[in-house]
Formats: C-alpha cells, sequence, structure tokens
C-alpha cells in the first residue's frame, strides 16, 4: 500500500467505511498515523477491523483532517461541524496527492467528465501496459489507489475521478488532465449545473502551467474551463482519427472521443503512435460499458448498463444498425431528447421499471414500443422477435435502484439471462411481468 512519512504523528478522522475509507485507515496506520474511525452503517462498522470512534461525540479540534468518503454530501452534520472547526475535510485521492512528494519519480493522468471516464481510463492504463511502462489504475474505478503498491520510479498513476473526488481534493498537480464532457448529472448533490461544472473545472485549476490539459469536447462547459486552465492546452478532433473497425472492444461515437482523449494523453506521456494503435486493437473493454456478452443465433447481445442517462445511451444507439433496445429503470431526467436522432436505428425498445410509463410516452409515435415490466422478459421478447445481424442491447438510459442494487447487477442479471440462451432459449413472454 501507498505510505508516507508526512501523516506520522497526525490524527485523522475517517467518516465512511466502505472500501476506500478501510483502505485509507489501513494506509494511514501503516504511516505512523492516529485513526478514528466510523460510519453511520453498522454493516459498514462491522466490516471494518480496526477500532471505532463515534465522530458525531468526539472532539473534531484533535484531528488534522477528516477524510470522508465522496459520497458524504457537503450538508452531512459531520462535514459540517468539521468546517466549522476548520478542520480541513478532505478524500482519499487528496492524501494520495500529499503523499506523492515521497514516492519513486512518476507521472499522474487524472480523467474527468460526466460520461465516458471510466473506458478512456482503463484505455490509457491498458495502452501504457501495452507500450511497457509500469501503471496503476485507481480512483472512481478498481482498488482504492491508497491500497496499491507505489509504482517503480518513470511509472504512471492513471486516476479515474469524479466531481465527488474533485470536491475533496486540493492539491493534485496532474501530469495531463482529461476532460471528456459536460453534461448535466449529479444536480442534487452540487445544486445546479453550473457548480457541477465548475466542480469538473477545478482538477485544471491545480495544475502546473508546464502540464498537458486535454479537452475532448467543444460543449461550452469545458470550452471555459480550458478559458481558465494554466496548462498546456490538448484539442484532439475525433475527424478521420484511425479505423474504428478495427477497435472491436471501441464501438460507437462515443468510444471515439473516448479514443482521441486516450491518444492525446498517451501522447502528452511520450507513448509511440504504434503502441497507442495496438493498445486500441487489444483493449478488452470493461463490464457493463458496451459489453459484448455474445452471439446466439446470429444476434449480437451487449450489455451497456452502466449508461444511466439518456446522454450516456445515446451514442450506444448510434453504433449498431439494427438495435432491439430495452431501456427504462429509474428516470434521472423526464426527456430522451439525446436518443432521439439515433431512434432509426432501433427496431423495437422495450420498455422496463419505473420509467416504462415515460419512456412510453416519450417514444410513441416513433418506435414501436413493448412495455416488458421486467429485464427477463424484456430479454425473451428481444430474442423471439430478433433475427441475424439485429443486436439485442441492455443501454437503460436510466438508474438502476427501482428493480436492482445497482447498474452492476442490473449488467450482470442480463448476462446471465444472455447465457442462459445459448443452451435453452427463452420463450416469447418468458418470466413474466
Amino acid at each position: 500500500m501507498i505510505t508516507a512519512r508526512t501523516f506520522a504523528g497526525k490524527t485523522y478522522g475517517i467518516y465512511g467505511l466502505a472500501r476506500s475509507g478501510r483502505s485509507t485507515a489501513a494506509s494511514l496506520i501503516a504511516s505512523g498515523a492516529t485513526v478514528l474511525a466510523w460510519d453511520d452503517g453498522e454493516a459498514a462498522r462491522a466490516a471494518y477491523d480496526g477500532p471505532l470512534t463515534d465522530l458525531h461525540a468526539a472532539d473534531l479540534s484533535k484531528l488534522d483532517a477528516l477524510v470522508v468518503s465522496p459520497g458524504v454530501p457537503h450538508e452531512a452534520p459531520l462535514f459540517q461541524k468539521a468546517l466549522a472547526a476548520d478542520i480541513p475535510v478532505i478524500g482519499d485521492i487528496e492524501l494520495f496527492a500529499l503523499a506523492r512528494p515521497e514516492l519513486p519519480a512518476h507521472r499522474v493522468v487524472g480523467i474527468t467528465g460526466t460520461n465516458g471516464k471510466s473506458t478512456t481510463t482503463a484505455l490509457i492504463h491498458h495502452i501504457l501496459e501495452t507500450a511497457g511502462v509500469p501503471t496503476r489504475m485507481g480512483g472512481n474505478i478498481g482498488l482504492p489507489i491508497l491500497s496499491q503498491a507505489p509504482l517503480p520510479a518513470g511509472g504512471v498513476y492513471v486516476l479515474e475521478l469524479s466531481s465527488f473526488q474533485i470536491d475533496l481534493t486540493y492539491s493534485l498537480d496532474c501530469d495531463v488532465a482529461v476532460l471528456l464532457n459536460i453534461t448535466p448529472d449529479h444536480l442534487d448533490r452540487h445544486g445546479n449545473f453550473a457548480a457541477y461544472a465548475a466542480a469538473k473545472g477545478r482538477l485544471f485549476e491545480m495544475q502546473s502551467p508546464s502540464h498537458h490539459a486535454v479537452f475532448a469536447s467543444d460543449d461550452h462547459p469545458s470550452a471555459e474551463i480550458s478559458r481558465n486552465a494554466p496548462g498546456i492546452h490538448v484539442w484532439f478532433d475525433a475527424e478521420d482519427f484511425g479505423d474504428q473497425r478495427k477497435w472491436p472492444n471501441l464501438q460507437g461515437p462515443h468510444n471515439i472521443q473516448n479514443a482521441v482523449a486516450a491518444s492525446a494523453a498517451a501522447r502528452a506521456l511520450g507513448i509511440a503512435p504504434a503502441d497507442i494503435e495496438r493498445g486500441f486493437q487489444t483493449y478488452a473493454g470493461l463490464p457493463h460499458r458496451m459489453e459484448r456478452v455474445a452471439e446466439v443465433d446470429g444476434v449480437l447481445y451487449v450489455n451497456d448498463s452502466k449508461a444511466t442517462n439518456p446522454t450516456s445511451t445515446a451514442p450506444a444507439l448510434a453504433a449498431y444498425p439494427h438495435i432491439h433496445w430495452i431501456a427504462g429503470g429509474l428516470a434521472k431526467t423526464d426527456e430522451l431528447d439525446a436518443c432521439l436522432p439515433h431512434l432509426g436505428h432501433v427496431r423495437v425498445a422495450y420498455l422496463i421499471g419505473a420509467a416504462a410509463p415515460l419512456f412510453g410516452r416519450l417514444l410513441d409515435g416513433k418506435v414501436p414500443v413493448v412495455q416488458a415490466g421486467t429485464l427477463e422478459r424484456a430479454i425473451a421478447l428481444a430474442a423471439a422477435a430478433a433475427g441475424p445481424g439485429d443486436t439485442v442491447m441492455l443501454s437503460p438510459a436510466c438508474a438502476s435502484y427501482d428493480q436492482f442494487k445497482d447498474y452492476e447487477a442490473r449488467g450482470a442479471a442480463f448476462r446471465a439471462v444472455v447465457e442462459a440462451l445459448k443452451s435453452e432459449p427463452l420463450r416469447d413472454g418468458a418470466g413474466g411481468e
């Protein structure tokens, strides 16, 4: 794990004991710090193997900082109590930033944006591995960065950074910072779109002027951030960029943008074009993101469960010409505007979950609609109707919480039903309502 002498002798409160909280506590304790750990959830407290301190009742003036999980809202009483006591409130990415001077010489790539962060992060990491560069991937993807072994000299840390994580970070000077795009999301947390965009922009405000800032979109918020970013600006145009047909797990227009951003970041790190292209061709993809699950009787089944809003679903609909589209869940918006230009690719929309009536009204008269109710029944109906050359795609444009624990559980359910199709195809209507 990553440790640093700078933490020794200090006292930190850890609020939130999920995976990142537990790894943060372990790193700080191994560094010689005193840790006061707490989680409001009984299950999380039970999973923690160290001593517990109810931080709500503790004297926070003893803390050098309160380290909170990214999901803790700023309005939380303990968060506000710490601020009122002039105690810094930070996250594990800030601790990593503070530990950097003690690590072997390295570089950091930080990737943010609304859509495409995970794919772009994993793609950059894969390109570096392909080129033989020591690398670790963390942040909002994979293992918490503090739990991973430090890289040898010359290594590159590749971090996916959400707006929640950036909000808790103050000194991360990325050698390469990447902004993919900004569209409305997490407005319940940030209050409004401007505040959400400003959170993304802070990643670039922390950069040194000699470092690289990669911008993959010319949307208005991205353009505004670029005007104030001190780093060396790199803009890449997706037109005439490589032969996407050679990249089996990077299909769709959104993956052109992801590839453009990854290429720009890799070039800024000095990676040769041949290594970048080889990385594109051998990239295996991520679960639940345009994941090619199987081909059954000439029909391709694609799991895009991570597409939890219309903006992220739109490019998935553009990726294949004949789609049986499974959509619905817990709607984040009351519109599907971003998807409308690509409905010519949709043969039938099979609607599930709480959003099914809303989506039915929005799609009425535009594409044939089937109110399937459940994911299992939607797959059964789509499998019965699809023919060779068609694609059955789960790209819900919705959160999953009405019927599933999270998007991963939803995607796993899709994969399991499709795997069953290989041996025993479901009959039309199987699964019930």
